[in-house]
């Protein structure tokens, strides 16, 4: 098996990883949203547009 961010061989110890590196270079990406599959759901568009508008009204001009 093959580490998903290198491609190097896995280690046990770290595993589906090489190193503990490359587990922390995936869990940064989860933690940014890199993974984030984008939606087409109308709903979720509206949803995310309104916590923009939420977030902007928040914002000192």
């Amino acid at each position: 098996m093959s580490c998903p961010i290198c491609q190097r061989k896995t280690v046990t110890e770290f595993r589906p990883f090489c190193s503990k590196r490359c587990a922390d270079v995936d869990l940064a990406r989860w933690m940014t949203g890199s993974y984030a599959i984008p939606s087409d759901d109308p709903e979720d568009m509206e949803e995310a547009a309104e916590a923009v508008l939420r977030e902007e009204q928040r914002k000192p001009h």
